[in-house]
């Protein structure tokens, strides 16, 4: 189902996101890597000394340290584990608001032999369509450098975008590592505190990342209803595909038997004009095939956000693993409205 989410929009930006949002992650250094080279593309920087990219990529990882596990719970790792070394050094590299030697070190010797050779990888062994750098040079100064389709993607309409929404790809995947809400996110998905528009875990409540940045990726960047972009500048709102209000009205009369339409699979973020036009209307058939297509990518995505919507899929007498499971869901669900 990766190659349906390109063919829908085969462009470098598509394979951007499919490195960040459906890419394996057994630590979260992918993501400390990708935000490192939107900062230098956004510069328009055609190339960058690995000691450079080194800078943003070790101090985002000690940022992050600081509030949850960068990797799942397993046997100590050795000393000279990258993420050992970033542990020992995150309090005096967040003094020095820079890496530490050690640490810098530790990174620049780390990344060609990790990070760099994974992070075009995807599940299935296969890779992206698109390469965003090259490695080159001898070990004394080695040169990064980004093409041109990284730059573009970085100071295009959805750079801001992009960049939140790795960093709720991030805040997603840390938290399934962290003890306590690692464990609730993995076998019971997340729920939505409409509050603060936040996911949540379902035992503690604990916020996870925004609804809006952990979705529209999914979406390719793009109002559900009226399928432009959503730029920064644009006022947004989360939208019940199918209105929940007509779920309250149906549940008063004859008892609702349906899914749960205030949950992950039935959100989509929109322009708030979009969605204030929409009212409580029925989807139409090309929004219904939009937010099919777009939970059938978030199914391609590792835990939590998966697992959420197999719950809801099994909710109902569907299986919950296979692909191409949404179609058919959806129109059941519209049945119960008509």
């Amino acid at each position: 189902m990766t190659v349906d989410f390109f063919r829908s929009e085969p462009n470098a930006r598509t394979s951007w996101r499919l490195a960040v949002l459906m890419g394996a992650n057994a630590r979260t250094y992918k993501f400390a890597f990708g935000a490192a080279l939107l900062e230098y593309a956004a510069q328009d920087r055609a190339e960058v000394t690995l000691d450079e990219l080194a800078v943003p990529y070790a101090m985002g990882l000690v940022t992050h340290l600081a509030e949850a596990p960068q990797a799942p719970s397993g046997p100590p790792a050795g000393e000279s584990d990258f993420l050992a070394v970033a542990e020992r050094e995150a309090e005096a590299s967040t003094a020095l608001g820079r890496p530490t030697d050690r640490l810098l070190r530790s990174a620049v010797q780390s990344m060609p032999r990790m990070v760099m050779q994974k992070f075009h990888n995807l599940r299935g062994d296969t890779q992206t369509a698109h390469r965003f750098y090259e490695l080159t040079g001898s070990s004394r100064k080695r040169i990064v450098h980004l093409t041109p389709e990284l730059r573009a993607i970085a100071q295009g309409e959805q750079s801001a975008g992009l960049r939140a929404e790795l960093g709720a790809r991030w805040n997603i995947v840390e938290s399934s590592f962290a003890a306590g809400i690692g464990r609730s996110l993995i076998d019971e998905g997340v729920a939505v505190d409409w509050t603060t528009l936040q996911l949540t875990d379902k035992r503690r409540r604990r916020s996870v990342t925004g609804v809006t940045d952990a979705l529209m990726g999914f979406q390719h960047g793009r109002c559900l209803i009226c399928t432009e972009p959503i730029t920064p500048g644009d006022k947004t709102a989360v939208d019940h595909v199918f209105p929940y209000s007509l779920m309250r009205r149906l549940g008063t009369l004859s008892g609702w038997s349906g899914p749960d339409l205030d949950v992950i699979w039935n959100l989509a973020p929109a322009h708030e004009a979009c969605n204030s036009a929409k009212s409580d209307r029925l989807p139409k058939p090309e929004e219904l095939h939009r937010l099919a297509q777009r939970n059938e990518a978030i199914m391609q995505s590792p835990h939590p956000l998966r697992k959420t919507l197999q719950l809801s899929l099994r909710s109902v007498g569907h299986g919950g693993s296979s692909p191409g499971q949404w179609p058919n869901f959806l129109r059941q669900v519209q049945a119960a409205y008509e």
